[in-house]
């Protein structure tokens, strides 16, 4: 009966879809398909089939649906009558199957090559190597008479942690941390002395200037401002960077911390420039600008804190002591007319000095202030964030110049000024805490500046000195030649100072006592180191409030940092000490 009823539906004229789709695949791959695949195809055609009948034929549809319920109720008991039997080989041909497929992916898993190795996160070895070396070798070797063992070992730990700066082997807070935790370890130092000098103002006033400064970059300001910088001076980029150099020698005076001048003021607009220029930190267009620019900016910042008492907060210190040395005060008119042939010669040729040997790529841009002039259009007036920053550095500025009278010092102003923007929401303490560059800082030279400073207070800095001014005073030089070594002693040993006032404290007095006893002029000689103990900040990245700030903003490398600042030192002590000296011969000083 099944066998019939397939019969006669194969002879009516209806094509089911699936049974034409069977066929195409016939004609297509020229062989017969099964037969339970023909009559699975088939069976989905008949209800339509039905469908039509009922309603041409409906006396003859009662009957060709029970044939057909029949039929399939039929094939329903053979296959299950025959599962029991096939089902193992079924199950073997699939299992066959699916080998043969796996099988090319596990001959392909067994040949793929293995992933990389990660690379090494950790610290690089060789400079880690030679920083260690350096402390243990200089651990080793027996102290000189009249230096104490702790003096010597922190020596040695100190010079072990200028080593790990200088090759940096970790980032440099990472590398001071270590410096401390070893001198705590090795009992040089106790944990409250290690960590003293994270309650000095001068780290944390370096730390806010970088949170005044995403601030000014956050709001826009500081693409206003440095687009009028740029439609002003901006034809070429040396006068963008004399027009920077001379703004803050105006404010020089008027601003006595060299740190809240760089890093509250200069280095968010020098930023912004350099963004402004398309030159920014990490994609390569560093020397685009930001790298002359950054150490034009540093190099003159010490220029301008020599040329007045007020500009840098030791110069006072150097007055105080130099008038108990000698029994002569130096006034601020004084201090400011000996230094202002030299400093304004200094503030014309270091920037020409480096942007003959430490270029930038982009000298000139004629159509740089048209573009910049669009830009401000573009900007429309300054924001509500724009006005409350402005007014906040405005406030901030002011404390910093009559902070003295109101007895409010650098860094109160500084967290005041951060307070305002923090509760305005122009700041969020979220993007304070994502200033790593900051928190860096913060943390290798509060680092150094304890370092440092227990260098002193355990006698280190005094011997030094001692045996200095003994074997210089023995040569039996004329007071020219005797000043001019005591000069430069001087001058380079801040390369163990984290701290201008520091070095001041330790060696100042020491050095012009001397200086007055092999017959060097008292006053000449004191005014004279006091300028040389602003100029040498430029040494390192460290030297001085200002270095850290400019150096934290990753333009320039560590190495040209030291180099060119070693380069510097020598230009500005020709200048200072050549024409300067014509200079106070003409004043009457010597």
């Amino acid at each position: 009966m099944a066998s019939a009823a397939l019969a006669a539906s194969s002879t009516v004229g209806i094509r089911s879809p699936h049974i034409s789709t069977v066929q195409r695949n016939h004609h297509h791959h020229h062989r017969s398909p099964p037969l339970s695949s023909i009559a699975l195809a088939a069976a989905p055609a008949r209800p339509f089939l039905q469908c039509r009948d009922s309603i041409s034929r409906p006396h003859a549809a009662a009957g060709r649906s029970s044939l057909i319920s029949s039929w399939w109720g039929r094939q329903q008991q053979i296959q299950e009558q025959k599962r029991p039997l096939f089902a193992p080989l079924e199950g073997l041909r699939h299992r066959r199957n699916a080998a043969a497929v796996a099988s090319p992916r596990a001959s392909s898993a067994a040949v793929t090559p293995a992933p990389p190795a990660q690379p090494w996160q950790g610290a690089a070895l060789k400079p880690l190597a030679a920083s260690i070396a350096t402390g243990v070798i200089l651990w080793l070797v027996p102290a000189p008479a009249g230096v104490t063992k702790n003096a010597w070992q922190l020596l040695a730990i100190f010079l072990a942690t200028i080593v790990g700066i200088i090759t940096q082997p970790l980032p440099l807070g990472a590398v001071a941390l270590m410096g401390l935790g070893a001198a705590v370890l090795t009992k040089t130092l106790t944990f409250a002395a290690a960590f003293s000098a994270f309650g000095d103002q001068i780290p944390w006033l370096i730390a806010l200037a970088f949170f005044f400064a995403r601030g000014f970059i956050k709001t826009g300001l500081g693409n206003r401002v440095a687009y009028q910088f740029v439609a002003l001076f901006g034809s070429s980029s040396l006068g963008l960077g004399y027009s920077l150099v001379f703004s803050e020698a105006l404010l020089a005076p008027a601003i006595p911390s060299v740190s809240a001048r760089a890093g509250g003021i200069f280095l968010p607009l020098v930023k912004s420039l350099c963004v402004a220029c398309g030159s920014n930190v990490g994609d390569g267009t560093e020397r685009r600008l930001g790298s002359w620019l950054m150490l034009t900016c540093f190099q003159t910042s010490v220029i301008s804190s020599a040329m007045f008492l007020t500009a840098m907060a030791a110069n006072p210190l150097s007055v105080n002591l130099a008038a108990g040395a000698i029994g002569q005060t130096i006034g601020w008119t004084d201090w400011a007319v000996a230094a202002l042939v030299p400093g304004l010669v200094s503030l014309i040729v270091v920037p020409l000095i480096l942007y003959v040997i430490y270029p930038p790529s982009v000298k000139s841009s004629p159509d740089a202030p048209k573009l910049a002039k669009e830009k401000l259009e573009k900007m429309g007036p300054m924001t509500k964030n724009e006005i409350i920053m402005s007014g906040t550095l405005l406030v901030t500025v002011g404390l910093w110049i009559f902070g003295g009278m109101l007895k409010v010092d650098a860094v109160t102003a500084a967290i005041l000024g951060l307070s305002v923007l923090l509760c305005t929401g122009v700041v969020t303490w979220k993007e304070c805490l994502a200033e790593s560059v900051a928190w860096d800082t913060l943390t290798w030279f509060a680092a150094l500046i304890a370092m440092a400073g227990y260098l002193n207070k355990y006698g280190l800095i005094s011997w030094f000195s001692q045996t200095v001014v003994k074997v210089v005073g023995g040569l039996g030089l004329s007071w020219q030649l005797s000043f001019g070594i005591l000069v430069l002693l001087y001058f380079y040993s801040h390369y163990f100072f984290a701290s201008g006032a520091a070095h001041i404290g330790a060696m100042f007095t020491a050095f012009l006592s001397v200086a007055s006893a092999l017959g060097t002029p008292p006053l000449f000689g004191a005014m004279v180191l006091a300028f040389l103990s602003n100029l040498m900040g430029g040494l390192t990245h460290y030297g001085i409030g200002s270095a850290p700030v400019f150096y934290g903003a990753n333009y320039v490398p560590l190495a040209e940092w030291w180099g060119y600042g070693l380069l510097i030192s020598v230009v500005n002590i020709v200048i200072w000490l050549g024409l300067g000296g014509v200079w106070w011969k003409a004043l009457g000083l010597w």
